[in-house]
Parts: C-alpha cells; structure tokens; sequence
C-alpha cells in the first residue's frame, strides 16, 4: 500500500492478531484500531493486544473504544471498575457544581483505567440532547435534556479524559438525540427546522468544538440536506465544520451500520467525498475491510493536521491523581439513593448486513 498513514481506524475480530491481521495491518498503515468486548479478557491479555497493534504501524497509533458508562461499556467488572451512565450523575446530586466535579472525576478515573492498557482514545463523551418521542438509542446515554446541562457535563468528561492522557471523541455530530430510530439498524430522519438544531441540537458541539476528535451522525436532518444523512452530506458537514466550528480529526461513525446503504466502497467514497477526514469500521471482518481499504487514501493536507493535532493533545504526563482515594470519593456520591437497572449494550452485537 506504501508508505504514510491510511485514514482508517479498524476493528479486529479476537482477543489475539490473527497472521492475516498482522500482514494486513502493517501494510496498510491504518491511523488506529478500536477495541470491542470480543476483543477483551483479561487486562494482560488487553495490554499485549494493544501493544501488538502499536507495533504494526510506524507512527502513534490511536486506539479507541468505547468506554461511556452505564450501557455502553466495553470494561466491565470484576476485572475493571464499573461507571454509572450519564444520565446518573443528575440522578445523586442537586449541585450542578457537585455534579460537574463528580463528571469530571468519573472521566479522570476511566482515563487510568484505558492508560493503563495503553488505550489512549476514548469514544466518549455523547453530547446529544434527547427529545421527547426519540428512540432509546441515548436515553441515559445522555448528561441531560437541555443542551446547556449536556454542554458543560460534556466538557467536564472531555477534560477529565484529557487529563489523564486519553482523547475523547465528541459524538455524534451534529445530534442524534432526536433520532427516531436505532441508526445501527435504520436511517433516522430528523424533520425539525434549523433554527431549533441549532439552538438544542448542535449548542452541545459548539460549546465543546475546541476538542480534538468528533464522531458523526448518521442521520438525515431534512433542513439541511433531504437525501444523505450526516456522515456522506457536504451540507451538513460544511455545518459542522462553519457554523458548529469544529476544527479537529472528523472521522465516521462505523460504515457497517446499517443507516447507511450501498457498498462498503459507496459508504466509504461518500464519507470521505462529505468532508470525513477518517474512515471507521468496527466489526473485524477481513473481507469488509479488504473492501474498505480499496479506496482508503493516505492521510494529507488538512485532514493529516488534524489527526497530527489530535495526536499532539496526548498528555505524556497526566495530571496526578490519588486513585484510591478518588474512587472511593466517586463511589461514595454515586451510591446515593435507587441504584439504577442495567440495560442491554445498544452499540454492540448488531446484526449487519452490508450488499458486497
């Protein structure tokens, strides 16, 4: 494939490379990989995965997952803390300032957890602000139901990521929070008029759009573009980037989601053709990745700016931090009142069906 970096970031299929993985891999250079719960055991086995992936490519690769808490969380006890869901932190404090702290101190944590194992990006936090009538795919994803509660609970679990030394990825821009449907399944159509986007929907992003990584939508917003969901519309992305002002590393929400239609090939062209700077796909599948890889250009210009900005926001000396002690604070706030119910994991397991 040559030489410098693919605008990819790829899934892998177990909890150990496969020879195939290896040599498709390192050949094609991808910006990173993202880690699953196929792909985790144990925090050993975790660590020698992600250094084996580290070792394939020739610049800082970017490992991802997606650990938020609550629903979607790819660490899970007894081997990893627990992480309640974002809509949680309302739920055990009346202070906004107490909530903002334990916000950012429950980031802080889970950036020790992901550092320890060398996993330095984190898919999270969601800054999408659930409507009334939406399908569950955000429910208590969600840091609340006002764009202003979502805004500065977002920033304070981007800021606890960054200060120990992992990046996170604000999703999904431009606002999936008033999808009606699950996009790993269906495209969601959004028929409100701009001027409310950006007033609830898009605030979030804007509030938070100094930060080095966001993730898109794949949602069709009618007010803006009437035939392609965010992911593959210059429109919208042009939005995202002018009037949001987001500035850093764009990359797509997974390309085998179902929202999507046509080839991998199409879904991937029309991603990049948006204004996408990165490609994401998730289910380790080699043949699907063969097919990605076919029209995967090297990162340049602007888009290999980015990804090296991105990277730079890296802290190789974390803020300090008391683990022992800040846990036991954490837990002690977040064991206040009815402890909430677990929910299956909307973001992982998904039957996919992409045309070949």
């Amino acid at each position: 494939m040559g030489k410098g970096i693919s605008a990819c970031i790829l899934g892998l299929a177990g909890t150990e490379l496969t020879p195939e993985e290896r040599r498709f891999f390192s050949d094609l250079q991808p910006l990173g990989f993202i880690l699953f719960r196929r792909n985790i055991d144990t925090p050993e086995q975790v660590k020698a995965l992600v250094a084996a992936l580290k070792g394939l490519v020739a610049h800082d690769a970017l490992i991802l997952i997606d650990q938020e808490g609550g629903r979607v969380r790819r660490l899970r006890p007894p081997l990893w803390p627990d992480y309640p869901p974002a809509a949680r932190f309302a739920e055990v404090t009346n202070d906004p300032s107490e909530e903002r702290e334990m916000v950012r101190l429950g980031a802080r944590l889970m950036a020790h957890d992901l550092a320890e194992l060398g996993i330095n990006v984190d898919c999270a936090p969601v800054l999408d602000v659930p409507q009334p009538g939406a399908h569950d795919i955000i429910g208590d994803r969600a840091y609340g139901l006002t764009p202003q509660a979502v805004a500065v609970m977002g920033r304070a679990c981007a800021e606890g990521l960054l200060a120990g030394g992992v990046l996170p990825v604000i999703k999904h821009i431009p606002g999936h929070g008033r999808a009606g449907a699950d996009s790993h399944t269906d495209l969601p159509c959004v028929d409100t008029k701009l001027d409310e986007l950006l007033k609830v929907d898009f605030y979030p992003f804007q509030v938070n759009a100094d930060m080095p990584i966001a993730m898109t939508a794949h949602v069709l917003y009618r007010a803006i573009d009437k035939r392609n969901p965010a992911t593959t519309s210059k429109k919208c992305l042009k939005i995202v980037r002018d009037v949001i002002g987001f500035d850093g590393l764009l990359i797509c929400d997974d390309l085998s989601m179902n929202a999507l239609s046509g080839t991998l090939e199409k879904r991937a062209r029309a991603s990049l053709r948006a204004g996408c700077d990165v490609l994401l796909h998730c289910n380790g599948q080699m043949d699907q990745m063969k097919q990605i890889a076919q029209v995967t250009p090297k990162l340049k210009g602007e888009a290999l700016r980015r990804a090296k900005a991105a990277i730079k926001r890296i802290l190789k000396t974390p803020e300090p931090l008391d683990v022992i002690e800040a846990r036991a604070r954490f837990d002690v706030v977040m064991a206040r009142g009815q402890e909430t119910g677990a929910k299956a994991d909307p973001t992982e397991g998904h039957p996919v069906a992409v045309p070949s």
